[in-house]
């Protein structure tokens, strides 16, 4: 029986406010920058003592930059008895990032742009 894949408009891939502060957090500090620049380039999966030896700071520093890493969803682990394999999720952070740039597009007479977030002063209100 063929499977039939469902396709996902583009408001479906919008990321979401929380989406784009998370990953642009974890983005924020530069070793974390330099942890998804190696896994890119040397990845697909890179176990977490290679990437701890690529650095000079501390195994515990190098394991919360993972984590953090890990809570926004730019990378995810592979457990493997004791050892974890961290993989670079790229389908994510290019939807995440280029979600966000896309916002920055002016409208024009198609697109009107509507805010994703609340509104900070309600419809009809005298402030």
């Amino acid at each position: 029986m063929p499977t039939t894949r469902r396709v996902r408009t583009r408001e479906q891939l919008r990321p979401t406010p929380a989406e784009i502060d998370a990953v642009y957090n974890a983005l924020a500090h530069e070793a974390r920058r330099q942890i998804v620049l190696v896994l890119s380039h040397f990845g697909p999966e890179l176990p977490s003592g290679y990437l701890a030896n690529r650095f000079t700071h501390s195994w515990p520093t190098t394991t919360r930059h993972l984590r953090v890493l890990q809570d926004a969803g730019v990378v995810s682990v592979r457990r493997d008895g004791r050892n974890s394999w961290y993989r670079l999720e790229r389908d994510h952070v290019e939807r995440v990032l280029s979600g966000w740039l896309d916002l920055l597009d002016p409208p024009n007479r198609d697109r009107i742009w509507r805010s994703p977030g609340p509104r900070s002063v309600k419809k009809g209100s005298s402030q």
